[in-house]
C-alpha cells in the first residue's frame, strides 16, 4: 500500500531512503536519523561552497524530498563560501553532531561524496569537483 497516496510523493520517499540507506552501510550505522543529519551536514556544507548556477544543477539531479533539505536555508547572496580547506568544511559538518562526538566527519563526507557519485550523473560530479578547493576536493577520491 502506498504510503501517502500520490506517486510523486510516494517515488521520492522510496529514493531518499535509498539514498539514505546506501549511507547507512557505508557508515555502518543503524540510524536512519543520524544518516539524515549526516546527509544533510555534508550537502549543505557542500552547497555553500558551489555557485549559485552548479548549486541548481547539483540540486536538480537529487530526489524530490532531498532537494528540499538541499536547499533548506540556502542564501544565494552569499554563495560560495571563500573557504579552501578541508578542515574548515570537516567543521560545518561537525557542528550538526556537537552530541555525537563519534561521528568521523571525513568518514562521513567521503560516504555522501560516494552515494552522491553512485547516483548523479558523471559529467555533474566532475564539475561540482572542479568548482571545489583542492582539498576538499580530495574527499571524493
Amino acid at each position: 500500500m502506498p504510503a501517502t497516496g500520490l506517486d510523486v510523493f510516494d517515488t521520492t520517499l522510496q529514493k531518499s531512503n535509498s539514498w539514505l540507506n546506501e549511507l547507512m552501510d557505508l557508515m555502518g550505522w543503524q540510524d536512519r536519523q543520524r544518516a539524515y543529519h549526516g546527509m544533510f551536514a555534508t550537502l549543505h556544507a557542500l552547497r555553500d561552497r558551489l555557485t549559485v548556477e552548479e548549486v541548481a544543477h547539483l540540486g536538480a539531479q537529487l530526489p524530490m524530498l532531498i532537494r528540499g533539505f538541499y536547499y533548506d536555508a540556502w542564501d544565494p547572496t552569499v554563495n560560495p563560501l571563500k573557504e579552501r580547506h578541508k578542515e574548515e568544511f570537516l567543521a560545518y559538518i561537525a557542528q550538526y553532531f556537537k552530541n555525537d562526538p563519534t561521528v568521523d566527519t571525513e568518514q562521513l563526507a567521503r560516504a555522501v561524496f560516494a552515494v552522491l557519485r553512485s547516483r548523479v550523473t558523471a559529467g555533474e560530479i566532475e564539475d561540482v569537483k572542479h568548482i571545489l578547493p583542492t582539498e576538499i576536493r580530495e574527499l571524493w577520491q
